[in-house]
This record gives C-alpha cells, sequence and structure tokens, in this order.
C-alpha cells in the first residue's frame, strides 16, 4: 500500500495553513459559502469532478480510481459554531461570535488533503472515492439535506467513513469500534399555561412557574426510575424562562431541553413518560400544556457496521501501533452522518488531537483548540482507508 502517512506529512504546511484559514473565517451551518468555494476550487484543480450546492451549501467530488470498482465515501465537516472565540491563538476568528469550536475548521483541511493524496496515487488503486463535505453538521440536519441532495447517487456509495478530530483524547489515538458510538438525539420543547396575577395574592392564580419547577423535577425520574439501569438514557432540560417582574406570578413557562438514547424502544418510553408526567401535573393544578417533539431535528445513533470498523482498523494498523488503536464506552454527544449510516454501510473514528499541555478547553468550549501534528495523520488514515475497502472488494 502507498506509504500515505509519508505523504501527508509533505503535505503538513499546507493543511496546517488551510485549517488555521478556515478557523479564522468561520462560517454558520448552511452559511459555508466562502468554505465551501476554496474546497470546491480545490477539487477542480485537482481534476476531481465536483458538484456544488449539495444541501445547500455541501460539495461533492469523485475521485476516479484506475479500474473499475466499489465506490467509497469520505464525509468532511465544515460548519462552525456561534460561540465567542476566547483562545489567544494569533489566527483568532475574525468573526465576532462565531467560533470553530469543535475542529470542523481542521475536518475541512483533512479532506482537502485527502482529495490530493488520492488524485495523486489515482493510478494506483481501483473503484472511486466520494468525498462528502457536510454544511450544518451542527443539529441543523446538514447531512439529511445532503441525501435529499442525491448525495448516494450517481454513484451510490457502498460503504462510507468520517473521522472527528477529538481533543480530550491523546494525541495520535485512534478509536475504532463496532456497534454504538454516538447517541440520537432528541429536541423537545414544553409550554405551560396557568393563570398569571399578583405575587401577593396565589390564591387567585395558576403559577406557571411551579408547575413547571415540578414537571423538571419529574422528568428527571424518568430516567433513574422508569428506563432499565442495563440500558443508557439521558433527559435534560436545558432551557426555562417564565415571568418578568418580582411581584407578578407568571402565567406562562417554557422549558426545552434534549433526549439522547440509543435503544428506539428506550426513546418511545421515555416519550410515552413524559407525555404521562405532564398531564398528570398540569391537571393536577389546573394548568395546561403543550408538548412540542421537534421531529423534523431527530438524529439517529451512530451505529458503526462490524466489518468497516474492520477494514478501518486494519488500515490504520498499517501506520499506528496497536496500542495507539483503542474503544471507549459510547458517546452520548450525537453526529448526523448516522443519516448516512441508516443506508450505507459505515464506520465513524475518532482521532485524538489533545493539544500540547492538555486541552485547552473541551469541545463548544471558547477556548478550543487542537493539536495540529494530528491533521496529517488524520488524512493519511482516511486515504488509507478509502483505498484498503476498494482493494479489499
Amino acid at each position: 500500500m502507498t506509504d500515505y502517512l509519508s505523504l501527508a506529512r509533505q503535505l503538513a504546511p499546507d493543511i496546517i495553513a488551510w485549517r488555521r484559514d478556515f478557523h479564522q473565517h468561520p462560517e454558520l451551518g448552511f452559511e459555508e459559502f466562502r468554505t465551501a468555494g476554496i474546497v470546491a476550487e480545490h477539487l477542480q484543480a485537482l481534476g476531481v469532478e465536483t458538484r456544488t450546492g449539495v444541501g445547500q451549501t455541501g460539495v461533492v467530488g469523485v475521485i476516479e480510481g484506475a479500474s473499475p470498482g466499489p465506490t467509497v465515501l469520505l464525509r468532511f465537516d465544515m460548519d462552525a459554531l456561534p460561540v465567542p472565540e476566547e483562545t489567544d491563538l494569533p489566527f483568532a476568528s475574525q468573526h465576532p461570535g462565531v467560533m470553530h469550536a469543535c475542529g470542523h475548521d481542521g475536518h475541512t483541511a483533512i479532506g482537502m488533503a485527502v482529495a490530493r493524496l488520492l488524485a495523486q496515487t489515482r493510478e494506483q488503486w481501483p473503484g472511486r472515492v466520494k468525498l462528502m463535505f457536510q454544511p450544518a453538521e451542527e443539529g441543523l440536519g446538514g447531512a439529511k439535506a445532503m441525501v435529499r441532495d442525491g448525495l448516494l447517487k450517481h454513484p451510490r456509495p457502498d460503504a462510507a467513513f468520517a473521522l472527528h478530530l477529538w481533543n480530550q483524547l491523546p494525541l495520535g489515538q485512534l478509536v475504532v469500534q463496532e456497534g454504538p458510538l454516538m447517541s440520537a438525539a432528541d429536541h423537545f420543547e414544553i409550554s405551560i399555561k396557568g393563570k398569571g396575577g399578583h405575587g401577593a395574592a396565589p390564591e387567585d392564580t395558576i403559577d406557571a412557574v411551579l408547575v413547571g419547577a415540578e414537571v423538571v423535577n419529574a422528568l428527571q425520574s424518568i430516567v433513574s426510575r422508569n428506563v432499565p439501569p442495563q440500558d443508557t438514557a439521558v433527559l435534560s432540560v436545558g432551557s426555562f424562562r417564565a415571568g418578568g417582574a418580582f411581584n407578578v406570578i407568571a402565567e406562562r413557562a417554557n422549558m426545552a431541553g434534549t433526549i439522547r438514547t440509543f435503544d428506539p424502544e428506550v426513546r418511545a418510553l421515555i416519550l410515552q413518560r413524559m407525555q404521562k408526567v405532564l398531564t398528570g401535573i398540569t391537571a393536577a393544578h389546573g394548568a395546561q400544556a403543550i408538548f412540542d417533539l421537534k421531529e423534523n431535528e431527530y438524529t439517529p445513533a451512530v451505529i458503526n457496521d462490524a466489518s468497516m470498523a474492520e477494514i478501518a482498523r486494519t488500515a490504520a494498523q498499517k501506520m499506528l501501533p496497536p496500542e495507539q488503536i483503542t474503544e471507549i464506552r459510547p458517546l452520548m454527544v450525537s453526529e448526523d452522518m448516522s443519516e448516512v449510516f441508516n443506508r450505507v454501510p459505515g464506520c465513524y473514528v475518532l482521532l485524538g488531537a489533545e493539544p500540547e499541555g492538555g486541552a485547552r478547553g473541551p469541545h463548544h468550549n471558547p477556548r478550543f483548540d487542537i493539536n495540529e501534528d494530528a491533521l496529517p495523520l488524520a488524512a493519511a488514515i482516511m486515504a488509507s482507508i478509502a483505498v484498503h475497502f476498494n482493494r479489499r472488494q
């Protein structure tokens, strides 16, 4: 097999420069016009068949190998977060309130490096590689939008792989495992209507704050008392808004939160219990409630295919010692690459990118950063996985 690690290390200055440029110019989901333009121009300069505007701002490139064979898809996400940057990096965000706080700047640069590596070596492998530069991964449904726009057609991939830089793992440690890796995610909103009134006359009111507080407390009992201990689930209320004056009992309370699960039956149980808890508490107080589950924002769990995980592991073993390839407990964060994995067998891997001296801040933190030494390694891993899959079929 081609020594993609050596080739990627030669590209390291370019990969780092790309990453820093994207970091300085972050763009939110479905607004990645500058980023997508740079990616498309790069692919076209390499002679890669390129399609833009896929899922609004996504880019797809297809690299043909030397002979007929299977098609493998590699995903790289491009969007930033509405987070104000608080690093002291010389290439910090130039857009107030927007920051690459999850490593997608690195992912985009890695994808550009993979494109160059595979384009340069296309005479050495069969089949084709489909490069998916995805917008709006951060909860806005970018993967689903690309699927709707024909991502998985012309040609349809036989397998799919994705990599995420993880700054809370040691530099160079690779997580490859079959089965669940990241949870499904739901977004819900609850609106409670009571009867407002004077704070000095609570007997004339139905206190929406009191009702809402009881609802929040009761919701926490669902995971601890209804979900079997052998199963995994999280239910969190992240937002609670009510009232506006110290001496007025609020008529309305609004809350929003998230549910994280792996098993669809556990998800169904939680949703059923939430409805019953909400109905019971509001009825007891004479209040009314609306439960709004944002079904269109649902993100399925990331479940790695066993055979695809083995392909990723075998490819990585050619450049990493065995002790650097590991497994972890499944994460309760979500990732919409699951929209692809639900249609194509695939594997999602994590690569350690802990900065020197330890993580400055976790993912989605204003002080987040990555170790740029992980960038060429990530590019080599992804290129090697693609070629290994195509040669193996």
